[in-house]
């Protein structure tokens, strides 16, 4: 079934614009309580948002749906995303929600629906979901002596920095490391320096004072650079760039060099293997993760299973078949011991658990292996997409083919606009180059023919 409203990752768009409105909020809002209505008879809703403007469009709105349709509410502000998962369990919630558009910009919003085990909801809940906000308006709607209330809980952020806190191995410290970490001007603006402080580091903090406007922009996991500067200039240790929700993040080691998520799950699933944590014999990541995280984890006697894109999938196979680490290239981290979905501060964390009990630095602990030459490209279209067109499909079919045996073409509609992302990698930079050119040109073309 295609979506009406849910995307790779919960809804998302541009707020104040289809389906990003209140009125979509609202009619999610009863359509989600309803859905959730008979598990307990108080059904209890826990809403976080990031530090967008239009989080305090969202936020009222979904709260009257849930409250009209007999859910009690609880508001716990500005906080993680992996804080909603935790704290829906934690407090016996029926449903978590998350107002975010994660590493989008300010202007876009989203929101993320977390069942009461903390994982994100099913491909079929959330069709159920969706039939029920199409429904007639006015039904499943409770009666006037049911309606639900709304509170504020004040101390969820406590509540989560401790609970990562507790994600440190037993007996470390981080006394003595020069940290830097960037909030993205988003939801962990204050708990993450806190948490790094607290446990010993010398925390250089950036991207911690958000306006409403300045998430993500030019800053975070989208936009390293600004890290990249401050690790350098400050001469600190390490730096971690979260995303606006952080639940994903990206490494700066001590020269400035950016790590993405892909080296992040080589070092944790080799160390991990050594310290015999490692369930499963091997990791999960999507399919945009790096041949050579392949090669290296099948060096070290590992293995690697891919899912589609989106940490939801990855959570999912994770679960299904019993491993504790996963993850994405961008960043999204999963480590099942500690937390039901990605959360940068529990990977960042991890990270700095391996430096400080092997004693090397962040150049060592995460430049695991060469990647592979990988080139992604997007192309925009109107009406069908491309890549159903004969002519692409059959050039599709040949650069698949000329990379056999040095790499891959992958071929994947964005979940969120009407692009089509070409990736192609390979042992080879030029056969990597070439074969994305004439996969895109072919598309252009069709594009062109069909408009």
């Amino acid at each position: 079934m295609s979506h009406r409203y849910f995307g790779t990752d919960g809804i998302r768009g541009r707020a104040n614009s289809w389906p990003m409105t209140a009125e979509v909020a609202l009619r999610l809002g009863v359509a989600t309580g309803m859905r959730f209505r008979s598990i307990r008879a108080r059904t209890r809703v826990v809403i976080g948002k990031d530090t967008r403007l239009s989080g305090y469009m969202i936020e009222p709105a979904l709260t009257a749906g849930f409250v009209s349709a007999g859910c009690d509410v609880i508001l716990v502000g500005p906080i993680p995303t992996p804080a909603i998962a935790m704290l829906t369990r934690s407090m016996r919630c029926d449903l978590g929600v998350m107002i975010s558009a994660s590493h989008n910009p300010f202007a876009d919003n989203g929101v993320k629906l977390f069942g009461p085990d903390g994982y994100k909801l099913s491909d079929e809940v959330q069709d159920e979901i969706e039939a029920l906000m199409d429904g007639p308006p006015d039904v499943g709607l409770a009666a006037s002596e049911k309606l639900g209330r709304a509170r504020r809980l004040d101390t969820a952020r406590d509540r989560y920095v401790e609970a990562i806190k507790g994600t440190l191995p037993r007996g470390l410290r981080l006394d003595g490391l020069k940290v830097a970490i960037d909030c993205a001007n988003g939801a962990a603006y204050s708990v993450a320096p806190t948490i790094l402080w607290e446990l010993g580091a010398d925390v250089t903090a950036i991207g911690v004072e958000p306006d409403g406007f300045n998430i993500n922009r030019d800053c975070g996991s989208t936009a390293p650079d600004a890290l990249a500067r401050a690790v350098v200039e400050k001469g600190c240790d390490i730096g971690f760039a979260l995303d606006g929700d952080a639940d994903r993040v990206i490494v700066v080691d001590e020269a400035g060099r950016q790590v993405d998520g892909d080296q992040i799950m080589a070092l944790i699933a080799t160390s991990w293997a050594k310290r015999n944590r490692l369930v499963g014999g091997g990791i999960v990541a999507t399919v945009m993760s790096n041949m050579g995280l392949e090669r290296y984890l099948e060096a070290s006697g590992l293995h690697l299973v891919r899912t589609q894109v989106g940490d939801r999938y990855v959570g999912e196979r994770m679960r299904a078949d019993g491993y504790n680490v996963g993850g994405e290239q961008s960043g999204h981290m999963i480590f099942s011991d500690y937390a039901t979905t990605g959360d940068g501060l529990v990977a960042a964390l991890q990270v700095l658990a391996v430096m400080v009990d092997d004693g090397i630095s962040a150049k060592a602990a995460t430049n695991r292996f060469e990647p592979w030459p990988q080139l992604l490209r997007n192309v925009r279209y109107a009406g069908q997409p491309p890549q159903t067109d004969p002519e692409v499909m059959a050039v599709i079919a040949a650069e698949t083919a000329r990379l056999d045996g040095h790499g891959r073409v992958l071929i994947r509609p964005s979940g969120t606009e009407t692009l089509i992302r070409v990736m192609a990698e390979a042992d080879d930079a030029a056969l990597v180059e070439s074969a994305v050119d004439r996969i895109v040109s072919a598309m252009e073309k069709a594009t062109a023919r069909r408009s």
